[in-house]
């Protein structure tokens, strides 16, 4: 989808710089400027999302929890030199 807008929003500048009149010119700049605001926060957002954990734990997690532990700490991550 955000390459989609980006395609968009180029195909909007070409269109904005490729006609004569006034009002399609600012009608197309615009809609090139709005292009790159809503582009730019897809890929934020697409970014955002592949860094970003799962939404649940798994049992394991829920049990540390409960035990009072971290859950991201794990016994293999301690026994590592």
């Amino acid at each position: 989808m955000r390459w989609l807008l980006l395609v968009l929003t180029l195909f909007a500048f070409v269109l904005c710089f490729t006609r004569h009149s006034a009002g399609a010119w600012g009608f197309w700049l615009l809609a090139g400027f709005i292009g790159i605001i809503v582009t730019t926060l897809a890929f934020a957002q697409a970014r955002i999302a592949g860094n970003s954990r799962g939404d649940s734990l798994s049992e394991y997690d829920l049990r540390q929890l409960r035990e009072g532990k971290d859950p991201l700490t794990h016994d293999r991550d301690r026994s590592a030199p």
